[in-house]
């Protein structure tokens, strides 16, 4: 976890227990040169929840403490920090403190008790305008990795999250693809994927999948908030992910940081950012090449990612930034393969004309009020503008060998979505109790214009519709409102227990407004027919949701910690009207509603051991899910449709441990840690309509994930090893083993990976190495139901990669 002292909302969690007496310490903190008090410096007293802050004089008071002996810790723009052990006798003690002025501004101090050296930490109870108490919570620091950034590897980089299911078809790391506890890991569209706190996804509600990741060699941090995050950031099953992007430097004018990688198969990244901070004013940008062969034919990428972060401090107390993210890309898509085809050869590919487009704009305006040292206000703007395209032939049998002379099948989909939100957090005195009340709202516009008819013959990335006006198959659009209100609020009934309940009201109103169509062709491929049908569909509805949180923590370093909160997800009219050769969709689809629950204690042990270990419980009502069924022709196709009730338990673990430091006193150039994360889980659908579904498992659910490995390292070298194990689990609720001609249903085999990576700092300069898929194995994550399949899409084989950075 880093700290910058130069800003006065930063908090500094440390936990030890103090019993309560009528002992009071008043301090007074002073500059060392001048000897002028020193207004607003931070105090923190190991074991308190409180913050304490000096006045105009320097005073700061301490009240009911037991005799004793305690550990202070200041810290102060522009000031050294500073930590000291204090006496405290019977009745007032008045103590004097002075701070070294600090030239430069301090950039980061490492808490050792929370972060591992693996890069994962928890978030604190309360950060900024956020209330994170009693949630179940990991922070990813990319910084504190060895592991291969340069291609967004998620199997690495997320490593230290227990429980995720990582879909990898994507060897470049374009979109990313996680889900958990049974959810869905398409583009991640079970999580609120914000990045600075802003949404990123195509449309919140309509079409909740993100296009867009941003390179993991921007980012500060990655937080991710399970279920309970419901409350504040939206009502999804999954809970929070969002992409902390890096802050400007604040001790130079300019700042340049340039990493370029190659690696097997084409690969290339040129990474390039700047940062600075003059008087004010604060920047931080950046702009990302990236293309790749990729590991099967037919799988080419090219792609761009620039971003622009300004700051402008208003006051001492207040500022006003602006965020500007282009992304675009342009991939060749090798299509599915059927069972058959992956056991021949893994790496073939039938499909030279499939293409895929994105391109993805946002913009963030946000200000930040600090009105008081005990309250915060915290207003964003936002807005997507957005489109993809995909281009290819993909019939139902993927084994069918394709012509460049047939007309290919076109899907565009343009975004244009803007939101506010806005937050107050204000920490309270309730008698001798101390709190935090957080109140916000948001209001959300979205508006995706979805199509779908015949694109043009060949093998170019030509996204043109043919006879736009005859030969559509659908044409939508999807205006959607939302309006939401929530409250959560924290109350420490003591300094070991807290009690943190929440409500959050929506009110959404989704339209589907449009019209899809049905083309009959002869035997010759020519047209019979052609049906067209209007749809109007507006479907509003409010609702009220509720969770409560508990947190106990015995001592400083142990945590207790409980909650549940009601989830919900709105069904998504873009998908209703999709046409797929292998697929029908319900049109009687309803909202998926239950609830989130875990159980879990966490902490660490002497800076040695860092640990999180939990239960957790998911309750899945409407869910939604893929089912086979024959048709009149005695076809096997996919019905997506409200499957039934399922539910989800399991243990989910993870574990550090820092090996040098059981040895006193602790090497200072030699390091070596171990981290292990398992997650079982039982899943079951409980009730279902469906014939032959109900008592079948859950499908995206491995029933063990595993994920371990170390790192080790020598001064400024280091190394980590990683190793990754899935069981087998099901890609549709009948739990279809063989995959058939389509392949886009049926069992996903188990799998093990192992990933190797290699740093060394030198000054400026940095090289990294690193081998993923160290043993070269053949497996497969996902199933695709369409794009960028049908069919199984195989999972890249061993690679090579080669990092030099340089900073200055």
């Amino acid at each position: 976890m880093k700290l910058k002292v130069y800003s006065f909302s930063i908090f500094f969690l440390l936990f030890v227990h103090v019993s309560l007496a009528q002992n009071t310490l008043l301090g007074i903190v002073r500059e060392k040169t001048s000897n002028a008090p020193i207004d607003g410096c931070s105090v923190y007293l190991k074991g308190s929840r409180t913050i304490f802050t000096t006045d105009s004089l320097g005073r700061f008071f301490v009240p009911n403490l037991k005799t004793g002996t305690y550990q202070l810790q200041f810290f102060s723009l522009n000031h050294k920090p500073f930590k000291t052990d204090v006496t405290v006798d019977a009745g007032t003690v008045t103590l004097e403190f002075t701070l070294e002025n600090s030239e430069k501004t301090l950039r980061e101090v490492t808490v050792t008790a929370q972060q591992g050296s693996f890069g994962q930490t928890r978030l604190r109870e309360v950060e900024g305008t956020a209330i994170f108490a009693a949630k179940k919570s990991e922070v990813i620091l990319p910084d504190n990795l060895v592991a291969n950034l340069a291609t967004n590897n998620a199997r690495q980089v997320y490593a230290r999250v227990a429980g995720l299911n990582i879909w990898e078809n994507d060897g470049g790391g374009l979109q990313l693809s996680i889900g958990g506890r049974g959810l869905d890991p398409n583009r991640t569209s079970n999580f609120n994927v914000r990045q600075n706190g802003y949404d990123i996804s195509a449309d919140a509600l309509g079409y909740p999948e993100s296009y867009y990741t941003p390179p993991i060699e921007a980012l500060k941090r990655i937080k991710i908030v399970r279920g309970a995050a419901s409350l504040q950031y939206g009502t999804q099953f999954g809970g929070l992910l969002n992409f902390e992007m890096r802050q400007p430097v604040t001790d130079r004018t300019f700042e340049v940081t340039s990493r370029q990688t190659v690696g097997s198969f084409g690969f290339f990244n040129s990474f390039n950012s700047v940062s600075g901070t003059a008087k004010k004013l604060s920047y931080y940008a950046f702009f990302q090449y990236k293309k790749a062969d990729g590991w099967r034919p037919n799988a080419h990428f090219d792609s761009k990612t620039a971003y622009a972060d300004i700051h402008y401090q208003i006051t001492d107390e207040s500022r006003i930034g602006l965020e500007v993210t282009h992304m675009d890309y342009l991939a060749q898509q090798p299509g599915g393969l059927s069972d058959e085809m992956f056991r021949q050869n893994p790496r073939q590919s039938n499909r030279e004309r499939n293409w895929f487009k994105v391109d993805w704009n946002l913009f963030n305006l946000h200000y930040d009020w600090k009105l008081s040292p005990r309250s915060e206000i915290n207003l964003i703007g936002f807005g997507v503008v957005a489109s993809r395209y995909s281009l290819g032939f993909r019939p139902n049998r993927v084994a069918t060998v394709d012509n460049e002379a047939i007309e290919r099948d076109l899907i565009a989909g343009d975004f244009r979505n803007w939101g506010l939100e806005g937050r107050f957090l204000n920490r309270y005195k309730l008698g001798q109790k101390d709190g935090v009340f957080l109140v916000g709202t948001r209001f959300y516009h979205g508006f995706n214009h979805s199509r779908q008819g015949v694109g043009p013959t060949g093998k170019t990335a030509d996204f043109t519709f043919v006879e736009p006006d005859q030969l559509m198959s659908s044409d939508y659009r999807f205006p959607n409102r939302n309006v939401s209100l929530f409250a959560e609020n924290v109350l420490f009934l003591s300094s070991k227990f807290s009690v943190t309940p929440g409500l959050r009201y929506e009110y959404i109103r989704t339209t589907a407004d449009g019209f899809y169509g049905n083309i009959v062709r002869d035997l010759a491929g020519n047209i019979i027919t052609i049906t067209k049908t209007q749809e109007n569909r507006v479907n509003p509805r409010g609702f009220l949701i509720a969770g409560l949180g508990l947190s106990y923590k015995p001592s400083a370093a142990v945590e207790l910690y409980g909650n549940i909160s009601q989830n919900y997800r709105s069904i998504t009219f873009s998908d209703m009207r999709i046409a797929n050769p292998s697929a029908v969709i319900d049109p009687d689809l309803q909202d998926e509603r239950g609830f989130s629950a875990d159980l879990g204690v966490r902490g660490e042990k002497n800076q040695v051991l860092n640990y999180d270990l939990s239960l957790f419980a998911l309750n899945y009502g409407n869910r939604i899910g893929e089912v086979q069924f024959y048709d009149e022709n005695d076809r096997v196709l996919r019905k997506r449709t409200n499957v039934g009730r399922a539910l989800i338990v399991g243990l989910e673990s993870y574990g550090e441990a820092e090996l040098l430091r059981l040895w006193q006193p602790p090497s200072d150039r030699w390091s070596w840690s171990v981290f292990g994360n398992v997650a079982l889980i039982r899943s079951e659908y409980v009730k279902s309509q469906i014939p032959g579904v109900q008592g079948n498992e859950v499908e995206f659910v491995p029933a063990v994930n595993l994920k371990s490995g170390m790192r080790a390292g020598y001064r400024n070298l280091k190394a980590s090893f990683q190793f990754t194990y899935l069981t087998d689990q099901y890609s549709d609720a009948t739990n279809a083993v063989d995959g058939g001609f389509s392949a886009v249903v049926g069992r996903i085999p188990a799998y093990h990976i192992m990933d190797f990576s290699l740093s060394w700092t030198y000054r400026w300069l940095k090289l990294e190495g690193s081998v993923n898929n160290l043993t070269n194995e053949f497996y497969y994550t996902r199933r695709a139901t369409g794009y960028p399949g049908p069919g199984i899409l195989p999972s890249d084989g061993r690679a090579f990669f080669l990092t030099v950075g340089v900073k200055w």
